[in-house]
């Protein structure tokens, strides 16, 4: 699918060249499953095609259910990131879908990530395969959100190589705090080696539930470790939330007046503020 750069932007003196949009890369990351990675990203990427936004989403989990919540048939993907990182088999501009969703692409993913991730490991430059194959492309949009898997491995990797920050959403439960540390450890040891301009956008609290004394006390613990933002918007526990991937669409487009997209719209508005600081 050609890729058409958005021009929403008007020049004030037409002699003056044109100047490109800025594209902010997030990696969506923790090594946990279940804390609300996919629908992150999903719903990020709903408020912000809300604000006018391009957004493109990146699946790099094989289990692919990003690809699935944004409405793709993930029988009729025929071309995946799997073929984006391995050994070239297709451009990453050639993989990119739109979705349903007005202002969202997808570079959908597919369980042969799997094993294409095995591959990786003997490829020259291992780590930067995603960053140098986004190159041409990622210019269309204001946005590119990287779902990534839910562990350290070269995938993920990947993601936090490709980007420029990295949004951690953590669920507010002692085990889901106990692996922030180890994450954190790897984001500085790719800032130190491999992506100076890497940096912690911010921690996301996911499946709050105010009405227990765990979740607030976690919710605060979140607040004091290390120097890292922690963002005011709290995703909480919702249905609606949980039924919007069986749509394909955000919450945003399948419940636009619940409580849980008013908390994406207003996260997709720190994003975007912080993203000018």
């Amino acid at each position: 699918m050609p890729i058409v750069p958005s021009n929403r932007r008007t020049t004030l003196r037409p002699s003056a060249p044109e100047v490109q949009p800025l594209t902010h890369v997030i990696a969506i990351a923790n090594q946990k499953g279940g804390v609300g990675k996919t629908t992150t990203a999903i719903n990020l990427a709903g408020a912000l095609a809300e604000e006018g936004m391009r957004v493109l989403l990146v699946d790099m989990d094989p289990q692919a259910n990003l690809t699935a919540g944004v409405g793709i048939n993930l029988n009729a993907v025929a071309r995946s990131m799997a073929d984006v990182l391995a050994d070239g088999r297709c451009t990453f501009a050639e993989a990119i879908l739109p979705t349903e969703t007005e202002g969202i692409d997808v570079a959908p993913a597919h369980i042969d990530l799997a094993s294409t991730e095995g591959e990786l490991f003997t490829a020259l430059g291992r780590e930067n395969v995603l960053r140098e194959a986004m190159t041409d492309a990622i210019g269309a949009y204001d946005y590119v959100l990287i779902d990534c898997p839910p562990n350290l491995g070269l995938l993920t990797v990947n993601g936090l190589v490709a980007a420029d920050s990295v949004i951690i959403p953590v669920q507010t439960q002692f085990y889901a705090m106990k692996g922030l540390n180890n994450l954190v450890k790897v984001i500085n040891a790719i800032r130190t080696k491999l992506n100076r301009n890497l940096k912690v956008l911010g921690l996301l609290a996911t499946f709050y539930d105010g009405r227990t004394n765990l979740a607030r006390d976690m919710l605060d613990e979140m607040r004091v470790v290390g120097d890292h933002h922690v963002f005011t918007t709290i995703v909480r526990s919702s249905v609606k939330l949980g039924e919007a991937p069986l749509v394909g669409r955000p919450i945003t487009a399948y419940a636009g007046q619940s409580e849980a997209a008013r908390t994406y719209r207003d996260l997709a508005q720190e994003v975007i503020d912080l993203g000018k600081a």
